[in-house]
């Protein structure tokens, strides 16, 4: 239900085909020689066979299938030599392994593998990877295929960001867009990106809580003048060349919140929610952090720039960097690839820090997801900021002003911000949200994207909690 949640904002491409492309991805014992078809009618069932050769004769093993599209990753296995059936997520269709004819001699082989697609398949996943592998009785490899479809003749800019601003642009719609200062290649935005979606088999939430809704919501609403003496909801951080933006998001939203209950202004420890919870897996991607929150617990902590001040247990300990764009003292060059993530100590870096880890520990008292426009709106207004997390697509690097509407059909990946408040802008409803790729980037760190209509699923990945009134300043 969460998926199809998700998914269902996203267009859908009525009939048509998907091109078909493929290699050798390397196996011990065999290689592909070819594929055919090279096109993928939508909405009927296909059988797609590899060619190529073994160099021993195979009399039995297993196969495996690896399928990645948007935000769905599954992995089906079988009996090399027998056929078997899979149904894909959502509806989406169904995949057969139709099975090698064993024993197989050494020589040339034919691996077929039946594939049906929806006729309405959303636009995000009609760009599939598919890995097929196949391994003998003793586990070697014998063979291994890579197909990636595409969509047959969509025209879509994309291929850069030149191109997919001046089609922005050209759209007049409701936003602007720039070449972004941050990212020099669409391909350097998705180490940013690690937030586990509905529809991943990795995507945890905590249960949806029922709001009892405002009588009264305001058109607009903004927690930073809201809250004015609770500076770190304005604060924009920086997650560096690393895939923890689902850390921030989360750790933001803890804070803000902390503060509104407590009248608190502390900042809380991305580095900590990364790097030691059990929410996700640092530069790799993770879910919201709440639950540890309420199980666990988080300790303060700065930004990098806040390192040797000692107000805090646990500063970020990634450099903020600049891509593929003169380095400054403030933003010097990012490395060529992504950060690797820190190992969590469970100590405060801070040597003139007088408290100590476990003891600066700071718990919720609740984590819940949050569904529906006017129960977000009503959490935002009685407790302060959420988690939200949704689909990126490749003009989103690109937003400057106005209000975020999708027009580009290739997915980049999950990204967790928070959500500050909402508003209307030329009758076009948004949600304001702050983001963790410095204030440089977009709207002074912060977007605006379509309110009410699930857009790239970012009603569908909301995530907050309470936190103890145990002090108030």
């Amino acid at each position: 239900m969460k998926s199809a949640m998700l998914l269902a904002p996203l267009a859908l491409a009525e009939g048509g085909s998907l091109k078909l492309a493929w290699k050798d991805c390397g196996a011990a014992h065999g290689k592909v020689t070819g594929l055919s078809p090279l096109s993928l009618p939508l909405g009927q069932t296909t059988t797609v066979t590899g060619t190529g050769t073994v160099d021993e004769a195979v009399s039995g093993g297993t196969f495996e299938i690896d399928l990645k599209a948007s935000i769905i990753s599954q992995t089906f296995k079988g009996d090399l030599c027998t056929a078997k059936a899979f149904n894909l997520p959502l509806g989406t269709g169904a995949i057969t392994w139709d099975g090698l004819k064993c024993p197989v001699a050494s020589g040339a082989v034919n691996v077929p593998t039946d594939v049906q697609l929806s006729s309405s398949l959303p636009a995000p996943l009609q760009n599939v990877q598919m890995t097929i592998k196949g391994a003998d009785t003793t586990g070697a490899d014998v063979f291994c295929m890579q197909i990636n479809t595409s969509p047959a003749g969509l025209a879509n800019a994309g291929t850069s960001f030149e191109e997919i601003v001046a089609d922005i642009n050209n759209r007049k719609t409701t936003w602007t867009a720039a070449m972004p200062e941050k990212f020099g290649l669409v391909e350097d935005v998705k180490p940013y990106l690690g937030a586990f979606l509905p529809g991943d088999e990795r995507y945890e939430a905590p249960p949806v809580a029922e709001i009892v809704v405002n009588d009264v919501i305001p058109d607009s609403f903004d927690a930073r003048t809201q809250w004015p003496k609770c500076t770190v909801i304005a604060d924009i951080r920086d997650q560096s060349a690393c895939g923890s933006c689902w850390a921030f998001g989360s750790v933001d939203s803890f804070q803000d919140r902390a503060c509104v209950a407590t009248g608190k202004d502390i900042k809380y420890s991305a580095e900590d929610t990364a790097f030691c919870s059990s929410a996700g897996m640092g530069c790799n991607g993770g879910n919201s952090a709440w639950s540890w929150f309420k199980n666990t617990g988080v300790v303060t902590g700065g930004d990098y720039t806040d390192i040797g001040k000692g107000d805090t247990c646990y500063p970020y300990s990634l450099a903020p960097c600049a891509h593929h764009v003169p380095g400054s003292a403030k933003y010097p060059k990012c490395p060529s690839a992504e950060y690797p993530s820190p190992r969590c100590a469970r100590a405060c870096s801070e040597k003139g820090y007088s408290g100590s880890y476990s003891g600066d520990k700071k718990k919720a008292s609740k984590a819940y997801s949050i569904r529906g426009v006017e129960q977000i709106q009503t959490e935002i207004m009685n407790n302060g900021p959420a988690y939200v997390a949704f689909l990126v697509f490749s003009d989103f690097p690109t937003y400057k002003s106005g209000v975020y509407q999708r027009h580009s059909m290739i997915p980049l990946g999950g990204h967790a911000v928070e959500a500050i408040g909402w508003g209307t802008e030329n009758g076009t409803p948004y949600w304001l949200i702050k983001n963790s790729w410095n204030e440089q980037w977009g709207l002074n760190g912060t977007f605006k994207i379509l309110r009410g209509k699930n857009a790239c699923g970012i009603e569908s990945g909301v995530v907050a909690g309470t936190i103890s009134t145990e002090v108030v300043v």
